[in-house]
């Protein structure tokens, strides 16, 4: 049965949070607040943050710079996944992919459906992994971030998760969990 095996030690991973944003600062923040309050609750540890504007070239920058990082074990982006022009996450962050998880998009739209019903098909939020590294775009709105952690993520980065978690394909993790 799927859930969190208490007999198991909880392993923390470096997580950066990047705020994809025209318009916010780190006071006005709200979504990307949430993610680092959740991933630090659950004990996580805040590996980086950043915000950058809308533009293709700055999203792609700061994703590859912390893939690169051998500190940064996730990235958790928000904003810049819907309809609007400005709206260039998946353009910028699909071209690092080795690998696209199909699974997540629907996943969370599935678990977004019970709180904004069909508005989810707005979004364009998506996962990969560049390099070793798993990367997470989310939707910029808080309550989008609230559904992704605590209806996905929160459990998928959990190593006590099983029948499996993405934490033992980190690579430093590989022999941790089976």
């Amino acid at each position: 049965m799927a859930g969190i095996d208490v007999s198991r030690p909880f392993i923390p991973l470096n997580i950066g949070v990047l705020t994809v944003s025209d318009t916010r600062d780190e006071g006005a923040d709200t979504s990307g607040g949430l993610l680092i309050d959740r991933l630090s609750g659950a004990g996580h540890i805040l590996a980086a943050r950043a915000i950058v504007r809308d533009d293709i070239g700055p999203i792609r920058d700061q994703v590859a710079a912390w893939v690169a990082d051998p500190g940064v074990d996730v990235v958790l982006t928000t904003g810049g996944t819907g309809f609007s022009p400005r709206d260039v996450t998946p353009e910028a962050v699909k071209p690092l992919f080795r690998r696209e998880m199909d699974g997540f998009s629907v996943v969370f739209h599935q678990a977004s459906q019970g709180t904004v019903g069909v508005s989810t098909l707005q979004s364009r939020a998506f996962a990969g992994q560049a390099g070793d590294t798993f990367v997470f775009c989310l939707p910029g709105s808080t309550g989008a971030c609230r559904d992704a952690w605590d209806l996905v993520l929160s459990m998928e980065l959990d190593a006590r998760f099983r029948p499996c978690s993405l934490v033992g394909q980190i690579p430093r993790f590989r022999d941790v969990c089976p």
